[in-house]
């Protein structure tokens, strides 16, 4: 039985406060991802802190900071790849990465204040600001790192999260509106916690996970974020058949969760309350995948979810936990992976379907929302629109707007009075008439699967045979989507050519074409960008002699891959946090993935019976083919690419003669985070780029 609901393209609109998004779903799909830092909301360095001293025989490992510290480049070094970036641009490296001075809106539950991130100290602090006045008040001084995450726990009192120099070990953090009773609610060194339920219907209590019993477990706790008491909700010692995924009813009790067996096999238990035996609903294989989103409001034993099961691609349906099957399918899509569904939480109905094709599509399955989505509509149609937040009695919403050519701006709608009022522009120095389009493309792989991504050309009046750059996407098993990048839109104002492919092996496109991908890393994928960038070539698009690569995380590896064995077909490349071994990556996963690595093994390679092809796929095995210029750019607390990655084949290269030059922020860790280390990097990128695809240039593309 498949419920009537009304589908709409031309805008979009993601219902993220209506209701609860699963963020323990999000844990457990992107935990093990090999993905630079979201850069979304982040965007001082000690004075005295270079990359290494000034001259390369001055060179000391400093035991105080990890990895080889005789291996970065100079700062004088660096420097001098900048300069090779000259042209009158409108727009510097800083206009592109500069943190706005406001962005992430929260709404107080009475809808009386808002809360946001602020610059403060080049860093983005908490600020309160009561609706109808002018005047803000920071009740936070992170001097050190940007705040990434918080939310409004009742309507005195907010949490957030902070790690240290980006190690990823978050604690949460309670404050009162006025900055009054600041506390460390997680006061634990080498720790990870997870949210669990905010419980937005008590007032001094959430639900969270963490991994301070074991460090390759989670378990969950109920903690007071007044006192800082801590109250163990269950236990979950046994790693061979570990817990994960811990979820909540509308009441907030845990009656759900995950248990792997054998590696791979995974257990959905469920049971009636807290007090109540855990019941297997349904055992799968890890490929096949049912994500629970929320329980239904008038049946307990049901789920709204999202899964695969008996199927190619993702669809969103309501799930018996009693029978352990499908009973309704809500919304699917012939084409692509539908992952996620929204509900009102006042109103207690399902409220809209989310799903990525070339672009966001939204499935309405409410008509008070749908109605909602049209008004905004009115006034935003040319943005894609987001609700970030709604009041507890959802007569206010938080509104945020973006394209690919512009970070958008934020907006208040008051229901009752039905006006809609922006708050503020999230880039405004930059004018989006300025900036280039990002087109949906898509090409044949050489044995004919259908690749599809995204080209982003300069605004010059004829873009043909362009320096281009390939950019593969992190993961593997994640996906570009369309959108606004600062590092698109740098690259496109200098006048390259910015092309991205969602390889096989990418989420989204189903089952099947994620696991084409699988022990697949240095084979068909990698077959996929260069035919990506031939095809980009053969288009007339980018010049052959030309093409550049750059990638973060598994982007680059598959740059070094490429350079390793596509040597002749690239110019050079640029290595951000990037693997180049696979036996080292396995070696070094953080505790914590533990849980997942026979799955790792299945995606990856398993050293004990595929060695022989993953030291193919490994670049620091093909070191000796590797032969164009490359920049290595890694932060040095990286907990899921170990700075060995880097240090590892930076060594190889100039063993055998090579100039590498090798950036490490130890400041940093997966995917820089600090404003001023960005500029440096970015800098410094287009200046390598500029010295190996430009140097030819009688003249610079027009500068926007």
């Amino acid at each position: 039985m498949k419920k009537m609901y009304t589908q709409y393209k031309p805008h979009r609109l993601p219902v993220r406060k209506l209701l609860r998004l699963d963020s323990s779903f999000l844990a457990l799909l992107f935990c093990w991802l090999l993905m630079p830092s979201c850069n979304y909301v982040s965007e001082k360095m000690p004075k005295n802190l270079d990359l290494s001293t000034k001259l390369a025989g001055e060179h000391k490992k400093d035991k105080d900071k990890k990895g080889d510290t005789t291996l970065p480049s100079t700062q004088a070094a660096l420097d001098e790849l900048k300069a090779y970036e000259s042209g009158n641009y409108k727009y510097t490296v800083e206009d592109f990465y500069r943190k706005p001075a406001r962005t992430y809106y929260k709404l107080s539950p009475n809808g009386e204040y808002l809360a946001y991130l602020g610059r403060y100290e080049r860093r983005l602090n908490l600020f309160i600001q009561k609706i109808g006045s002018n005047e803000s008040l920071r009740i936070t001084n992170s001097l050190d790192r940007d705040l990434p995450y918080f939310f409004w726990a009742n309507n005195n009192r907010l949490l957030y999260v902070k790690d240290n120099k980006g190690n990823e070990n978050y604690n949460l953090y309670a404050v009162d509106r006025d900055g009054g009773n600041p506390k460390d609610l997680t006061p634990f060194e080498e720790v990870r916690i997870r949210v669990i339920d905010e419980l937005e219907n008590l007032e001094d209590e959430i639900i969270i996970g963490m991994n301070k019993n074991n460090p390759r477990l989670y378990e969950p706790f109920r903690l007071n974020i007044v006192t800082g008491k801590l109250k163990q909700l269950a236990k979950n010692e046994d790693i061979l058949f570990p817990y994960e995924d811990w979820k909540t009813d509308h009441e907030g009790k845990l009656r759900l969760v995950n248990r792997i067996s054998n590696g791979t096999d995974v257990e959905m238990l469920y049971r009636k309350d807290e007090n109540s035996p855990w019941k297997v609903s349904i055992k799968t294989d890890w490929k096949e995948s049912i994500y629970p989103l929320f329980f239904d409001f008038n049946n307990p034993n049901i789920i709204y979810a999202s899964t695969n099961l008996n199927r190619d691609k993702n669809e969103i349906v309501r799930f018996d936990l009693a029978q352990g099957k499908v009973i309704e399918t809500v919304f699917e899509h012939p084409g692509v992976d539908v992952f996620y569904a929204t509900y009102s939480k006042k109103r207690k109905v399902p409220t809209t379907v989310y799903y990525v094709t070339d672009r966001s599509e939204y499935a309405f399955l409410d008509k008070e929302v749908e109605d909602l989505y049209q008004r905004f509509c009115e006034e935003l149609s040319h943005y894609e629109i987001f609700i970030t937040a709604a009041d507890r009695e959802e007569n206010k919403f938080i509104l945020r707007t973006y394209s690919d050519r512009s970070m958008g701006a934020y907006y208040l709608y008051d229901k009752i009075q039905d006006s809609l009022t922006k708050i503020a522009d999230v880039s405004p120095w930059i004018q989006e008439g300025d900036l280039a389009n990002m087109q949906p493309i898509s090409y044949k792989a050489r044995d004919g699967w259908t690749i599809h991504g995204y080209l982003t050309l300069p605004n010059i009046e004829h873009p043909k045979n362009l320096p281009a750059i390939i950019w593969p996407h992190g993961g593997p098993h994640s996906r570009i989507k369309w959108g606004y990048s600062s590092t698109i839109q740098m690259l496109a104002n200098r006048g390259y050519a910015v092309f991205q492919m969602n390889f096989r092996g990418s989420t989204g496109y189903g089952k099947k074409f994620k696991e084409a991908g699988h022990k697949e890393w240095g084979g068909k994928i990698q077959e996929d960008i260069s035919d990506g960038a031939r095809w980009l070539v053969a288009q007339g698009i980018a010049d052959s002699t030309r093409l550049g690569l750059y990638g973060g995380s598994f982007g680059g590896y598959s740059c070094l891959m490429q350079l390793a064995t596509e040597s002749d077909l690239y110019s050079c490349g640029v290595d951000y946090v990037g693997t180049s071994s696979l036996f080292t990556l396995l070696e070094n996963i953080p505790p914590y993935w533990e849980p997942y690595k026979k799955m790792l093994h299945e995606t990856v390679g398993n050293p004990a019976i595929d060695s022989l092809e993953m030291r193919d796929w490994s670049p620091l095995f093909l070191a000796d083919e590797i032969e164009k210029p490359l920049f290595v750019v890694q932060g040095a607390n990286d907990v899921r690419v170990k700075i060995i990655e880097s240090d590892q084949i930076v060594e190889a290269l100039r063993g055998k003669g090579m100039d590498v030059p090798y950036m490490v922020k130890y400041d940093e860790g997966h995917g820089f985070v600090k404003e001023e280390n960005r500029y440096d990097f970015y800098e410094t990128m287009l200046g390598f780029f500029a010295k190996h695809l430009k140097a030819d240039e009688g003249t610079t593309a027009k500068a926007n």
